[in-house]
């Protein structure tokens, strides 16, 4: 599926998702990242959702955008709740849906100017 962005030149956008990829920007990425409006974070470690650790949260804490959009892979899962300490702890609003539902949702808000962050795993 492609997705057009409106006025979001100078911001890292999601145009485009499929099964086994996400591009950012038009760079097809087809592993797990982080992403803000400002920053693309590639090393972010889960191969999966069953792979997600707390030092996974711990990196999406340290971000420090108030709502965080989780993408668990091709159907929503939720997380355990110890995973998600590192939010609770800082009042970090998380919202958990399947991977391509965070891709739109995202664009929606980082459009917005809202300040946003997604964690989106890639299986």
């Amino acid at each position: 599926m492609k997705l057009h962005a409106s006025v979001t030149t100078d911001l890292m956008t999601i145009t485009a998702y499929d099964s086994g990829y996400i591009a950012v920007n038009g760079r097809h990425l087809s592993k797990s990242f982080l992403l803000t409006p400002k920053r693309l974070i590639e090393d972010w470690s889960p191969a999966g959702f069953e792979a997600l650790a707390e030092a996974d949260f711990a990196a999406i804490a340290g971000i420090g955008a108030p709502i965080v959009l989780l993408g668990t892979g091709s159907r929503q899962r939720f997380p355990a709740p110890k995973l998600l300490r590192a939010l609770i702890e800082r009042r970090i609003g998380v919202e958990v849906m399947d991977t391509h539902a965070a891709c739109r949702t995202y664009n929606i808000l980082m459009a917005e100017g809202r300040d946003v962050a997604a964690a989106l795993i890639i299986e």
